[in-house]
C-alpha cells in the first residue's frame, strides 16, 4: 500500500468517473471519496474487493472457531479443513 492514501473530492469523482475507476483498477490501491472535506466512501477494483471479502470470511471463520474452543465446542478438524479448502479454492 502507498505511504498516503489517493484522496480526492467527490467533485473531481463527478468530473472524471471513469478515470477514478481506472486509476483504482490500476494500482490495486483504495481511492478515498471525500464529502465538504469529510470521508464518504472508498472505490475499490473488483479484484481487490472480492480478495478483501475472502479474507474477510476467513477471519470470520477463525473467530467463530476461537469462540467454539473458549466455550468448549467445535467441530471436527477434517470439516474445518473442508471449509478453509472451499474459501481457498475461490480466491
Amino acid at each position: 500500500m502507498n505511504p498516503l492514501p489517493t484522496i480526492i473530492p467527490i467533485s473531481d469523482l463527478r468530473k472524471d468517473a471513469a478515470g477514478v475507476i481506472k486509476r483504482a483498477a490500476l494500482s490495486h490501491e483504495p481511492v478515498f471519496i471525500t464529502q465538504r472535506g469529510r470521508p464518504a466512501a472508498v472505490i475499490v477494483d473488483a479484484r481487490t474487493y472480492e480478495r478483501t471479502h475472502q479474507q474477510l470470511l476467513i477471519l470470520e471463520l477463525l473467530a467463530r472457531g476461537a469462540a467454539e474452543i473458549e466455550a468448549g465446542v467445535g467441530r471436527d478438524m477434517d470439516a474445518v479443513f473442508a471449509d478453509a479448502d472451499a474459501l481457498l479454492g475461490d480466491m
